[in-house]
This record gives structure tokens, sequence and C-alpha cells, in this order.
């Protein structure tokens, strides 16, 4: 009687998800041995998250950063649903997808990333946009074109969030308005970027005065409503009129993570530990946002797309070691320095002892993120797209004269 191969489910097609799948596909499996391998996600398609502030100023498309998992999964082996995961059966081994069969699994894999948190002020769930997924970004997309479109003199824009997500998009949002833009930036402690490097946060300072965003800071939102938004500072609070509200704050794992009876943080996120298993079920792997991992070395691992990345190798190789009785390797954080656009063709990069801003930053920024993308071909595609853009585009001005 032939074995079934066992089933390693993934659930969550993001940095985490995807990442593991592909290192799953590439290690070198007995043929007896071989697993089924199963991704989850609710999306059709994988987001390249860094690159998407490109998408509202149309320095990027959407295929370049967001390319369906059909065709990154292409000839690995790696199946793929696209649904929602309704609930998952750590003693019965299953997870409850909406609409679809139960997934029986031997090793599962959690990885479905955060959640940006709309219920703490009033308003912000009915009158704000998000900035996480494609979806957001169409959304803001399509509320900025009606506005573009509009006879309105000035566009106000309200950016909740002073860290990275928020930084970037205001730079972006500065740049593609010009002129009709009123980009204000508010930030509930006394610095942006507070968790980064000073050359960073005085890097980004400047690109925001150069852009004359207006910036809040040690201010708080106390409402949003269709065309205003309440903000205290000192004591005093004001109500403001504006177009948009983008909200940037915060991240929260998802309810179905919530419901599961594990050891997890005060965040809600689940414990690991340093070979990325759960605590009590070995069966059991979690990476990404939802995570809280210390490395090998005690280092905390941030909630970050390069963590995420480097956490992936980890988990696709201590997933295979557990199915065919090698040793299992603890993870070990390597912090590659850290990078920003700020607005159109400027950026910033802290690296390997470097320290750049402007144009040199962007274009670095640019290579490295290439060679991040999930596939050889995918690099391969896009890469000759930004190759070749310019002289395209050149081409095209030609013609209209």
């Amino acid at each position: 009687m032939t074995q079934q191969p066992a089933r390693i489910c993934i659930l969550g097609g993001g940095f985490g998800g995807l990442y593991t799948a592909l290192r799953l596909s590439q290690l070198p499996w007995v043929k007896q041995e071989k697993p089924e391998i199963v991704l989850v996600d609710r999306s059709d398609r994988f987001l390249f998250s860094p690159l998407l502030y490109e998408l509202m100023t149309g320095e990027l498309q959407t295929w370049e950063i967001s390319p369906p998992f059909e065709e990154l999964l292409a000839g690995t082996g790696v199946r793929f649903y696209q649904s929602v995961v309704a609930g998952i059966n750590l003693q019965e081994k299953q997870v409850h997808l909406q609409d679809s069969p139960e997934i029986a699994y031997d090793r599962l894999v959690l990885a479905l990333g955060g959640e940006t948190p709309l219920d703490k002020v009033p308003g912000v769930v009915e009158h704000a946009i998000p900035f996480r997924t494609i979806a957001d970004a169409y959304r803001l997309e399509e509320r900025l074109r009606t506005l573009e479109e509009s006879e309105t003199d000035r566009i106000r824009v309200a950016i909740v969030g002073g860290g990275y997500s928020g930084v970037e998009l205001a730079c972006k949002l500065a740049d593609r308005l010009q002129e009709r833009g009123r980009i204000r930036l508010i930030e509930l402690t006394s610095q942006i970027l507070k968790t980064s490097t000073d050359f960073n946060r005085e890097a980004a300072t400047r690109a925001l005065e150069e852009r004359s965003i207006w910036i809040d800071l040690e201010t708080a939102v106390e409402e949003v409503s269709a065309n205003t938004i309440s903000l205290t500072y000192k004591g005093n609070t004001d109500t403001i009129p504006v177009d948009i509200v983008v909200w940037t704050v915060g991240t929260r794992v998802p309810d179905v993570i919530n419901d599961l009876p594990l050891k997890k943080n005060p965040k809600g996120q689940i414990v690991v530990t340093p070979t990325l298993q759960l605590v009590d079920q070995p069966e059991v792997f979690a990476l990404g946002d939802l995570a809280d991992c210390k490395d090998a070395e005690g280092q905390q691992a941030p909630i970050t797309a390069q963590a995420a990345i480097q956490q992936a190798e980890y988990v696709g190789w201590n997933l295979w070691a557990s199915l065919s009785d090698r040793p299992l390797l603890p993870f070990r954080y390597q912090h590659l320095g850290e990078m920003m656009t700020l607005g159109t063709n400027n950026a910033t990069l802290t690296a390997l002892g470097l320290k750049l801003d402007g144009p040199f930053a962007h274009v670095f920024r640019r290579l490295a993120y290439l060679y991040r993308m999930p596939t050889l071909e995918h690099q391969i595609k896009v890469g000759i797209h930004w190759m070749t853009r310019p002289i395209t585009d050149a081409l095209a001005s030609l013609g209209q004269l």
C-alpha cells in the first residue's frame, strides 16, 4: 500500500508564506519524501509591498509589483488556493476555508501577516483609507483621480502616522499633486520615524520640508468624518477640512489567529522558538508580522519584509529537515540596513556602512528590490522593462510632437 505524501499547508502569500513555498520547492527532496505543498491566500496576487508607493506616482505598474501567484508558482509543484481562512483546528490538523473544502495538514505554516486597525478612533472605518494592500492603493487612486478631475483648487490630504509608510506616502503624494496638494502628516509622538536612524530621519525631514508637507507632532486624532478630521494638540482640539484621510498607524494579527489557544505576547503575536516553531506544537511554524520571534542570539526580529524573507529561508529548511530526520537550524537575523523612498527619483539608504540619499540611493533601492523579487523569471521581466522604459517613453514623447 502506497503511503500518502506529507502535506505542508502555508497560510498567507506575503513575503513569509510565498518565499517559504518557493524555498521548499527548491530543496533536495528524496522522491518518496517529497511533500504536497499548498499555499493559501485571499488574493490572487502577491504584493511586493515596499514598492506599493510607486503606484501612486505612476513610476511602476501593478504587474511589476504584484504578479499573480499562478505565474510565480508555475513549475514549482506548489498548489495555490485563493480563499479566506475561516478557522484552524490544531487538534485535528485541519484548516477551514470559506467556500472551499477543508485542508488537512501534516505541517502548518502561519504567515497571514498583519492588518491595519481602523476601529480605535470614531469615523476611521467609514471614512479613512488604509495603505497596505493593492485594493487600498486602488481605492486611494480612485479618490485622487476624482479630485484631480474636479474643479477643486486644493486637494487636502491628511496622513495619520509618521512611521515609514506615512512618510514615504506623503512624499509620493506631494510629488504627484504638486501645487494642488496640501499634505499634512500627523504623528502622536514627538518625532517622525522614531525607530529609524538619525541619517534617515534627517533626510526624511528635509524631503518633507522641501515639499511643504505640514508635520503635526504630538497630535492625536479624535474623529474622522466625510470631509473633516479632528486633531488634539496639547489639550486643544481643532476640526479642519480634509478631502482624504489615509491611515497608516499600527498593525495587529488577524482574528483567525487571535482565536487560537496559543502562547502570545501582549500584542497578540504568536511566541515562537528560535527554529520558528510554536512552543507546544512543533509541527506548526509561524513567521512574519504575526510571530514574536527572538533568534538564536536572543535578538528580536523586527516586523519588516527583510526579516520575513530571512525567516522564510529558515522555515523552508526546517520543514524539510523535520520531514527528513535532519537537525533544525535556529534562526539568525541579519540586519541589512534600511531603505526608504522619499518622492520621485529620491530615496535614502543606510546599509553596509553606506549612507546615501538622493538619486543614487533611489537607483540602489530599485536594484536591491529587483534582486529580492520572488523568482528569477519575474526579476528578468521587470529588469528588462525598467531598462527599456526610458527608451519607450522617449519614443512616445517624440511621437506626440
